[in-house]
């Protein structure tokens, strides 16, 4: 009941729109003197250069003498002199229509793009709709076959629950898993958990413990992680100097990871010089067109940009959104692998959430989340992603829905079980071989049932610190763990992860957009992205689309069958006795039922037993003032013909028609077909009381009365979403059954068991 006063001087419904999730969110506007621009500034330079004998005199408005840091980088190393002049000259509109036009080869568009300038690369993508990103994202984009990453962290960094949980990601598709830690000092137990559940059922899973940068590296040396992603850099010279950092100092990090085998990508985004209050009043895709182009210029081979933790600020303006993936178009359009964001939720509305990764599952893209929350939200340390642990299967049926492959496959139970057990076992034999812990079969049980740290009673934060430092402290490396694993009996395991080391010493997955999948590199090298229109580019085999679309919960005609074939309990049955006449009873009301009514199909959608339900009709028609004939119509199986057909055959000239799923009418003799009196038209939601209820409205129908209609209320649930896949199952049940030459019958109920039941 709604205690608004009715005095008051509102319209309810804005009270309402207050209570939803979107309300939780909050939007800024438009406001450029303090960084809040999105697409474009007064304050942007406009795009150009100055070349004269070979050398730049100016880049974007500003001469070389007065460049930034970031300025001379970007000259030095990105900025193609050779190709500069070519590239600037191009009308921006006419490069936008470039990147959408289905005969421009994508290696055209990347030569031009090392031509241009920061300024000029923002006001060409600008110009682009988002359903025109969307799809020169789709050309653009580096690898051939899409692919995605996930989060793997827990509120405790429990091992035990990590390498489960690592796992079961694997098990998912995820190409990459990444791990961060509550307690800094947890990130070499959380580094060796993940390195074991990575090689549990799938070899080539890439691996990255995020931490803090120089720990990071150590740990990679140690082999404990086969990618790195937290080359962070900025838009403006201030927010690198505020982090004591340069564009040679990343450059540098960047070559060391590399020269260890360990893949690398820098992490840009969208508002991250907002939030550290150094944006100097620059449009954010301006500023990310900076990041880009330098990223490009230190010869690394990816980027995770698209907002990341500045998404929700960006999304939070007008054209928010659409400008972070306008970012993740440069960077594809630069030569990089994108993990093109998603990783951060924008938004407590499940409806803007959805939107934002639609163009995302349609483009594909190298990684379509730069961290997907394959655990629970409250165990996810990087903060909620945009999808996590509760939404995966959401997102399934997305790919499911529109025929994209968004780098996952659905999982069976029994599966993931068997790899939960599998991995929990395989850590516990690592750490109890290293000496770093014993692990009890309680501990272990508790893990792989449980769906988030809150259930678990393994490894608190303090003991998984302990555990970290022994590893440290002894210097223990995977090649340790190889062995541990191989020892313990543990053999395809270990033979998984001496897959990764082999591969760090090949560097065949330091290539632009590598990803390994059945043991082989599959790169922008070597399967390029050959998007040239329809029939061109990535499409599912048929095998792997089989994967996709086998979701659980998948209703088919023998299923269906299968919760039918018998009675109910109260073993209710209609037994035929005559052909059906004419009733001369003016009290009469006829019950017109389905062919498969208690004969094929014995329960409404709801779950009400036919026995009950014809119960409830009689007793209703009889509080009513009327008398119940019972009639099986064959003829049809339309809920309206078979009041009307009821109707014709009663005595009072009213009847009630209904179907085995529970659909109803009242109907009347003198009617058109659908111009019933009332109908029951939401089954799964009509209770007994609604039956009897509809029973005495017939009857009171039959002296002349005009009772109110009953009415079902409905709360704006989906039930087509529910029930049509059996609704239609059922009814194609019923119409195998229609005879349109039979006459109706009537028939007689009974109840309980016959013969030797």
């Amino acid at each position: 009941m709604n205690t608004t006063s009715p005095s008051s001087n509102r319209w309810r419904r804005f009270a309402e729109w207050e209570e939803r999730p979107l309300n939780l969110d909050r939007f800024a506007v438009e406001d450029a003197e303090n960084g809040f621009a999105v697409f474009s500034s007064p304050h942007d330079p406009k795009p150009a250069v100055e070349i004269a004998d070979g050398k730049l005199l100016s880049m974007d408005g500003r001469k070389v003498a007065d460049f930034d840091i970031i300025d001379m980088f970007i000259a030095r190393h990105h900025l193609d002199l050779a190709t500069a002049e070519t590239a600037m000259r191009i009308d921006s509109l006419s490069l936008a229509r470039m990147l959408v036009d289905i005969n421009v080869p994508r290696a055209e568009l990347e030569r031009l793009a090392r031509g241009m300038t920061p300024a000029k690369l923002a006001d060409v993508v600008g110009k682009l709709s988002a359903l025109e990103i969307a799809f020169a994202y789709s050309k653009m984009r580096q690898r051939k076959a899409p692919g995605n990453q996930a989060h793997v962290t827990n509120a405790k960094d429990d091992p035990l629950q990590l390498v489960a949980d690592a796992a079961t990601a694997v098990a998912l598709g995820f190409d990459e898993i990444e791990t961060t830690m509550r307690v800094a000092g947890n990130a070499w137990s959380n580094a060796l958990a993940c390195t074991v559940g990575a090689a549990v059922g799938r070899g080539g899973v890439l691996f990255q413990c995020s931490i803090e940068e120089a720990e990071e590296l150590q740990i990679g040396f140690a082999g404990l992680a086969s990618y790195a992603e937290t080359v962070s850099v900025y838009g403006t010279e201030r927010a690198f100097i505020d982090g004591d950092d340069t564009p040679w100092s990343k450059a540098f990090l960047a070559a060391a990871y590399a020269s260890r085998g360990i893949k690398g990508r820098c992490t840009s985004g969208a508002a991250a010089e907002l939030l550290m209050g150094f944006h100097e009043k620059r449009s954010l895709l301006y500023l990310e067109a900076r990041c880009l182009c330098l990223q490009r210029a230190m010869g690394i081979q990816g980027t995770q940009n698209g907002g990341i933790d500045g998404a929700p600020l960006t999304a939070s303006m007008a054209g928010g959104v659409r400008e972070l993936m306008a970012e993740n178009l440069l960077a594809v359009w630069l030569g990089l692998e994108c993990a093109s964001g998603n990783d951060t939720r924008i938004s407590e509305s499940e409806i803007r959430v959805g939107a934002k990764i639609a163009p995302y599952l349609m483009a594909g893209s190298d990684l379509i989340c730069s961290g997907f929350g394959s655990i629970k939200t409250y165990d996810n340390s990087f903060n909620a992603s945009l999808f996590n642990g509760e939404e995966i299967e959401d997102y399934l049926v997305l790919q499911r829905d529109f025929e994209v492959d968004g780098g996952l496959v659905p999982a069976s139970e029994d599966s993931i079980l068997s790899l939960r057990v599998r991995a929990t076992e395989a850590l516990s034999a690592v750490l109890d071989e290293l000496g770093l812990a014993k692990v009890t079969q309680a501990m272990r049980s508790s893990v792989v049932f449980a769906s988030g740290s809150d259930e678990t009673e393994s490894f608190t934060a303090g003991q998984a610190t302990a555990i970290s430092e022994k590893i440290k402290e002894r210097g223990i490396t995977a090649i340790d763990i190889v062995k541990a694993l191989a020892k313990r009996g543990f053999g395809p395991e270990a033979e998984n992860l001496l897959l990764m080391l082999r591969q760090r010493v090949s560097g065949d997955y330091l290539q632009t957009s590598a990803i390994i999948r059945d043991g082989e590199v599959m790169s922008a090298v070597n399967t390029p992205n050959d998007y040239q229109g329809p029939g061109t580019g990535y499409r599912m085999k048929p095998e792997r689309w089989q994967e996709v679309r086998n979701i659980r919960g998948l209703l088919s005609r023998d299923k269906v069958l299968a919760a039918e074939s018998l009675p109910g309990p109260d073993h209710f049955r209609l037994q035929p006795l005559a052909i059906a006449k004419r009733g001369t009873d003016p009290r009469e009301v006829v019950i017109g039922v389905s062919p498969a009514f208690a004969e094929r199909l014995h329960q409404t959608t709801a779950g009400h037993p036919l026995g009950q339900v014809v119960k409830a009709l009689t007793a209703g028609i009889e509080e009513g003032g009327g008398v119940a004939r019972i009639v099986r119509i064959r003829h049809t199986a339309d809920t309206s013909f078979l009041g009307l057909t009821a109707a014709k055959l009663s005595g009072s000239g009213i009847a009630i028609g209904i179907q085995a799923k529970g659909t109803a009418v009242i109907h009347q003799a003198d009617r058109l077909p659908h111009l019933n009196l009332e109908l029951f038209s939401n089954a799964p939601l009509i209770s007994l009381d609604h039956y009897r209820a509809l029973g005495r409205n017939a009857a009171r129908y039959s002296h002349g009365e005009r009772p109110e209609p009953v009415i079902v209320p409905v709360r704006g649930e989906a039930l087509g979403a529910r029930f049509h896949v059996r609704v239609a199952l059922l009814y194609a049940l019923e119409t195998e059954l229609v005879d349109p030459e039979a006459e109706p019958v009537d028939v007689v109920a009974t109840f309980g068991r016959l013969g030797n039941e």
